[in-house]
Order: structure tokens, then C-alpha cells, then sequence
């Protein structure tokens, strides 16, 4: 195994198409399709990404109205989220993000769990209004958006996508992707959902992430391993 000598000061050896840059800002010139629904949504097939698909057909289960998106594909093994007009909607260039042109102007909106809040607020649904359970929900939203980093970039890039398999790293965060799902079998071994009695936000965001995780759906025998 080789040792790696850490220099006074980093510098970037790994400058390739479609990944991310230690630098900000788009870096090509883009434009994105647009359709003629109220909400437009850019994303891709990523735990992040599907919550907010999933969030829209769960409101359209309820019944709500005006609630039609259109969904189009960035890839970011491409780096179409670098491009001029996805950066304008995101300057920091992740998917998914969306607009919202259902008004007299439109409005951004990115970060997965914050999309998940706007349409909860915006269109009353999955996310009491009662303070207490209201803040229970958002405990539980920011703890995915603060515990996942661990899984995805910890676990997951060590355990799949880095080029050579070191025992430390995955060691590391499969210990802490254990503790997650262990927190979350306990929570819910005296609960429906993770919030409660009522199925909201929370529960799209985690299932996301460590649902898929459980049914082996992220990374091939990930779920197995742990």
C-alpha cells in the first residue's frame, strides 16, 4: 500500500470532463428546455433526485391541484450541471433544482430537502402544521441532509466508486452507515413513520437514501455488506 505525503499546499491533479472542479461557476453556455407546466424540475435518477419525483406523485395522490411538473434529465457524468443555465437556477451545480413559474415571476429553488419544504409549505401537505410535530419533521429532514454525506460520499464512494478498494475508509464509514440504519430501525421499531403517526417529508427524504440502501439498491451488494 502506498503512503501519500501530504504537500504544504494542496493543488488539484485530477482535472477531468464532467467532474467536480475546486472551482465554482458554470463553464460552458446552456440552455435548458422548458415545458409548459407551473413547476420545472432538473435532476436525475440519483437518492437526492428521486425525492423530489417522488414528492410530486405523492401529491398528486392527494388530490392537490396545480401540481404538474415537467422533469427533464441533467447528467452529471456529462457535466450538464455546470452549464450556464442549470448554474443560474443552482450555482452550485448539484442536482436536483427547480422552478417555480407558477407566479408572476419565477422563483429558484434547489437543495433537495429544501424543494421537499417549499412544496409542503406551498402546498400544505405533508408537513403538520402543528409546531411540535411540524418541528419533529424538520429534526428529522436536516438529520438526512446531515447524515447522508457519511453514506454517499463516505461509504459509498470508498465501497464503489473509488479505483482502489483501501480497508481504512471503508472500515470507517461502514461503521458510521451501520450506526445510521441501527438509529433508524430503532426509531421506527415503536413508530410508523419516522416522524410519528403521519407520513411526511421525512420519510421520502431517508427512504431515499437508506431504503434503497436496505433493498440494495444503491450500490451493487451494499446493502448486503452491512
Amino acid at each position: 500500500m502506498s503512503t501519500y505525503h501530504i504537500p504544504e499546499i494542496w493543488e488539484n491533479h485530477r482535472q477531468m470532463p464532467g467532474l467536480n472542479s475546486d472551482q465554482a461557476g458554470s463553464r460552458f453556455e446552456q440552455v435548458l428546455p422548458r415545458g409548459n407546466h407551473p413547476y420545472q424540475v432538473y435532476s436525475l435518477a440519483t437518492p437526492n433526485g428521486i425525492k423530489v419525483a417522488i414528492m410530486f406523485e405523492e401529491l398528486k395522490e392527494l388530490g392537490i391541484d396545480k401540481i404538474d411538473y415537467d422533469l427533464y434529465r441533467i447528467s452529471i457524468g456529462q457535466g450538464q450541471q455546470f452549464g450556464s443555465d442549470f448554474v443560474s437556477i443552482n450555482p452550485n451545480s448539484k442536482i436536483p433544482a427547480m422552478l417555480d413559474l407558477s407566479g408572476k415571476e419565477p422563483i429558484r429553488v434547489f437543495e433537495s430537502a429544501n424543494i421537499l419544504l417549499y412544496l409542503a409549505e406551498k402546498h400544505q401537505a405533508l408537513l403538520p402544521l402543528d409546531p411540535q410535530k411540524r418541528t419533529e419533521v424538520l429534526n428529522w429532514l436536516f438529520w438526512q441532509t446531515g447524515a447522508a454525506p457519511f453514506l454517499g460520499g463516505g461509504f459509498g464512494h470508498f465501497f464503489h466508486y473509488a479505483p482502489e478498494k483501501l480497508e481504512y475508509p471503508i472500515d470507517r464509514f461502514a461503521m458510521e452507515a451501520k450506526r445510521q440504519l441501527d438509529l433508524l430501525d430503532k426509531e421506527l421499531s415503536h413508530k410508523a413513520y419516522i416522524a410519528g403517526d403521519e407520513y411526511t417529508i421525512a420519510d421520502i427524504a431517508i427512504w431515499s437514501w437508506y431504503g434503497r440502501l436496505a433493498q440494495d439498491k444503491l450500490w451493487e451488494n451494499a446493502g448486503h455488506f452491512l
